[in-house]
C-alpha cells in the first residue's frame, strides 16, 4: 500500500508569501530608522536648550534724589593736655582719678620733695650771707666816703669801696633769684589741672618715684575738655570740591544706635595725603550732655547737592575683566550685551554707578562664568508667591 504525496505548492504562492515577509521586514527597518531619528533631533534640540543659558535680570534702582557722602571718622576732644611732672620724688597723694570732672587749678596730685626743699634751705642761707656781706660793703663804703672830705684816704680807696659794696649787691640780687627759682620749683609739686574738664587717665599711684620729664608714656595725668569735641575725617580728592568750611554734616556712634548728632566743618588741611588720596577734614560738635565719648568711631554724613544721583545695582552684578569695569545686561532679542560702568560709591549692599548704564537696561543679577558679548541667554521667570 503506497502513502500518498503532498500536493505541490503553486510557484505563485511562494512568491506572495516571500514579498509579504519583505516588505514586514522593510516596515520594521523604516520604523527602527525613523524611531532613531526622532530620538537623535530630540536629542540635539534638548542639548541646544540647555547649551542656553538660564539668567535672572532686575532693573537698576535709582539713586537717592540727593547724593550722601558716608566716611568713618574719629572723635577726640577739644583740648586734651597730657600732664607731666616738673620736679622729681615721690607722689605724696592724688586728689582726682579718671572720670572726675575738675575745674581750672584744681588740685590733681601732690608731690613729696625732700631734695627740694634742702635746696631751698641752702640757697636762702646763701641769700641771708651775701646780704650781711653787703651790709658790711655798704658801711664801710659809707665810712671812706666820709673820710675823703678831709683828705684823710685817696678817691682811688673811696672808689674801690664803693665798687666792692655794687658787686656784693649784684651778689645778692643773683642770690635772691635762685631762691625764687627754687622756689617756683617747688610749687610744681602741686598738680593742677590746666582747664575745666575730665580725667582721662591717671598714671600714677602714692608712693611711686616721679622723674621730671615729658617722655612720651611718662604722663601722670590726662585732662580732657569733652564738652566740645573735635572730629577728623579722610575725604576723597574728588568730593573736596564739594565740602566747603562752614557745611554741616550728620554723624553717628555705635554706643547710641538710632540718634544722630550735628556737626560744623571747622578747618580743612588744603592738602592732599600721597598716600591715601585725601585730605583731613577738622569738623566741631557739641557734647553738653557728655554722651560722645573722645577717642570714638563715628560714621559721618555729608550731603552733596552738587552731583546728579546714578543708579544702583548689587555686587554680584559687576564683572571684573582686563578691560575695566562691566555689567552684563540683556538686550531684547535676549542677547548679552556688555557695558562698561563708572563706580561712584560703594555701600557694600550696593553699588552706585555714576554713568554706563540707563535705567531701561535690564542687568544679570549673577553673570555666569565666561559671559561674552552676544551669547544668547533665556531669562528665568520668577515663580508666583504662594498664599
Amino acid at each position: 500500500m503506497f502513502e500518498s504525496s503532498p500536493p505541490p505548492v503553486s510557484r505563485s504562492l511562494l512568491w506572495t508569501a516571500l514579498f509579504l515577509a519583505g516588505g514586514v521586514a522593510a516596515y520594521v527597518v523604516y520604523t527602527g530608522i525613523s524611531s532613531r531619528s526622532a530620538d537623535a533631533v530630540h536629542l540635539k534640540e534638548h542639548a541646544q536648550s540647555q547649551s542656553v543659558m538660564t539668567v535672572t535680570v532686575i532693573a537698576p534702582a535709582p539713586a537717592n534724589a540727593t547724593p550722601t557722602l558716608e566716611l568713618p571718622g574719629r572723635i577726640e576732644a577739644f583740648a586734651k593736655a597730657p600732664i607731666y611732672a616738673r620736679i622729681s620724688g615721690y607722689l605724696k597723694n592724688w586728689k582726682a582719678d579718671i572720670g572726675t570732672p575738675v575745674k581750672a587749678g584744681q588740685l590733681l596730685a601732690e608731690i613729696d620733695t625732700p631734695d627740694l626743699d634742702q635746696q631751698i634751705l641752702q640757697a636762702k642761707a646763701e641769700l641771708a650771707s651775701t646780704q650781711a656781706n653787703a651790709a658790711l660793703s655798704e658801711n664801710t663804703a659809707k665810712r671812706w666816703q666820709s673820710l675823703l672830705a678831709t683828705n684823710f684816704v685817696s678817691s682811688q680807696a673811696v672808689e674801690e669801696k664803693l665798687g666792692d659794696y655794687k658787686a656784693k649787691q649784684a651778689i645778692v640780687t643773683a642770690s635772691q633769684a635762685n631762691v625764687s627759682r627754687i622756689e617756683a620749683m617747688k610749687n610744681f609739686s602741686r598738680i593742677v589741672s590746666p582747664f575745666d574738664g575730665v580725667v582721662t587717665a591717671r598714671n600714677t599711684d602714692v608712693g611711686a618715684l616721679i622723674n621730671a620729664g615729658g617722655n612720651a608714656g611718662s604722663e601722670l595725668f590726662v585732662v580732657s575738655d569733652v564738652k566740645h569735641l573735635r572730629l577728623y575725617v579722610n575725604l576723597p580728592q574728588t568730593y573736596v570740591s564739594h565740602i566747603q568750611k562752614g557745611a554741616i554734616a550728620k554723624f553717628t556712634v555705635p554706643e547710641s544706635p538710632g540718634k544722630t548728632y550735628i556737626a560744623k566743618v571747622q578747618t580743612m588741611s588744603q592738602a592732599i595725603n600721597a598716600g591715601s588720596g585725601s585730605m583731613l577734614v577738622q569738623l566741631s560738635a557739641d557734647n553738653p550732655s557728655g554722651n560722645l565719648l573722645p577717642g570714638g568711631f563715628a560714621n559721618v554724613s555729608f550731603d552733596l547737592p552738587g552731583i546728579s544721583a546714578g543708579l544702583s545695582v548689587p555686587p554680584s552684578a559687576l564683572i571684573f575683566t582686563k578691560s575695566g569695569l562691566r555689567v552684563a545686561t540683556v538686550s531684547a532679542d535676549n542677547k548679552v550685551v556688555l557695558k562698561t560702568v563708572v563706580i561712584g560709591r560703594d555701600y557694600g549692599n550696593k553699588v552706585e554707578l555714576s554713568s554706563g548704564l540707563d535705567v531701561s537696561d535690564r542687568v544679570i543679577e549673577s553673570p555666569p562664568d565666561g559671559v561674552t558679548d552676544g551669547d544668547v541667554v533665556k531669562i528665568a521667570v520668577a515663580e508666583p508667591k504662594k498664599p
